[in-house]
């Protein structure tokens, strides 16, 4: 992600932290909750948007209603040179890959796969990542329980 220089205020920063809390909280109540007028609200919204504060709007899914229980980090070694994300743009089009991060160390990527169990897993191991050219190995850590997944920032206060 490029380094973004951008000004935010304090109001900015309590619209992006009740948005982040739930995304569908409307401009009048985000406006009575600041005591503001919702079109001063929907202004300062549309401006975080154009800015790239605010990237999008998600519903949060339960996996486990999709039968996509099996939450896996797969390290992944590659020929890939420093700065050459080849690998990485190939990985990013699974659709069992949530995330994909190009990392320090030995590995060249950390990415989160979710699947519907172990034979899901392996099918996606020899049918999709065994398919990338560049990929030297791979290690899998299988999560038994998550205790906390989330992915909220940490919003400052600005005094």
């Amino acid at each position: 992600m490029a380094k973004l220089e951008i000004s935010l205020d304090q109001i900015d920063l309590q619209i992006i932290r009740i948005m982040q809390d739930n995304a569908r909280t409307n401009n009048a109540d985000i406006a009575r909750e600041l005591g503001m007028a919702p079109s001063a609200i929907l202004e300062r919204v549309k401006k975080l948007e154009q800015k790239e504060v605010i990237l999008q709007y998600n519903a949060r899914i339960n996996p486990a209603a999709l039968d996509q229980k099996m939450l896996s980090f797969i390290f992944i070694k590659t020929q890939d040179i420093i700065g050459v994300q080849k690998v990485g743009l190939l990985l990013a089009e699974i659709p069992e890959v949530l995330e994909v991060h190009d990392i320090a160390g030995e590995d060249g990527y950390l990415i989160k796969v979710r699947t519907n169990d172990s034979a899901g897993l392996v099918d996606l191991m020899r049918n999709s990542l065994s398919k990338i050219e560049g990929i030297i190995s791979t290690r899998t850590t299988i999560v038994l329980e998550t205790v906390k997944e989330d992915n909220k920032l940490v919003i400052p206060n600005k005094d």
